[in-house]
């Protein structure tokens, strides 16, 4: 029989373990979505999951990156997420991932999604990921990334070929040819920008792994996954799962939301 002593400490276990951080963003519904595209890509690449994400009652915002630098893009998904209601589920796509880790520290956000993303560590770059990945684990490289074109002021664009064979290589002809006109570009300082603090080390993380993924080898994406100790889901889709798999995205979104 339990003492009133005994009742009390564990009274008090509970209440200190469902008013940690986590375990209250876990007890939240998110009330917004913020989603942060990639390199190579617009707000556009969103399009087929955000009537998804409405029709389950949720707000959603699609952050326009300018691709510039590291932090402009934090700055414009930071202004997102000011401007959103209530707890904010923030998804970034590939490069979005990055953005996603360094801005995710607001405290509006209660959860991260990565989808086919760079997860960072504190002060890394994504020059370290990969060298870490190929170099060091030998993890083969993929085609897509290979030999994007550079301009003379150092923006990064992949031609209509790369992004129709590897970058959305399971997308029809038409609808990749779309994404290789209206790419964004993405400036090379962005490789060697590190962060300064990584939200994943706070916040819950769920992942995303396309296992035919082109332009990101699907082993990093596994060994991001695991590193973040995300709840973790693969599609068998190219770079682009959110446009190929839009329904399973979501759901995915759902689940960092706490509604499915």
């Amino acid at each position: 029989m339990k003492t009133p002593f005994m009742l009390l400490t564990s009274l008090f276990a509970i209440v200190l373990a469902f008013s940690s951080p986590q375990a209250l963003a876990e007890m939240q519904k998110a009330k917004t979505v913020v989603l942060v595209h990639g390199a190579f890509a617009d707000g556009s690449s969103w399009n087929k999951v955000i009537p998804l994400l409405r029709a389950e009652g949720l707000q959603v915002i699609s952050v326009q990156n300018p691709l510039t630098s590291l932090d402009d893009d934090v700055a414009f998904t930071k202004r997102a997420i000011a401007q959103a209601e209530g707890p904010v589920v923030l998804v970034g796509h590939s490069w979005g991932g990055v953005v996603i880790t360094e801005a995710g520290v607001d405290e509006k956000v209660q959860s991260l999604v990565y989808v086919s993303a760079f997860a960072p560590s504190t002060a890394q770059n994504l020059h370290d990921i990969l060298h870490e990945a190929h170099a060091v684990q030998k993890i083969p490289t993929v085609p897509g990334f290979s030999h994007p074109q550079v301009d003379k002021e150092g923006f990064l664009e992949l031609s209509e070929e790369t992004v129709i064979n590897y970058f959305a290589s399971d997308l029809p002809v038409e609808e990749a040819r779309l994404i290789a006109i209206g790419q964004g570009k993405l400036h090379k300082r962005t490789l060697d920008q590190r962060i300064t603090k990584a939200a994943w080390e706070t916040k819950p993380s769920w992942f995303i792994v396309s296992s035919n993924d082109q332009m990101i080898a699907p082993d990093v994406l596994r060994g991001q996954a695991k590193k973040i100790q995300a709840t973790t889901v693969e599609l068998p889709t190219s770079h682009v799962s959110m446009l190929v798999k839009p329904r399973e995205v979501a759901d995915v979104i759902l689940s960092a939301a706490h509604i499915k």
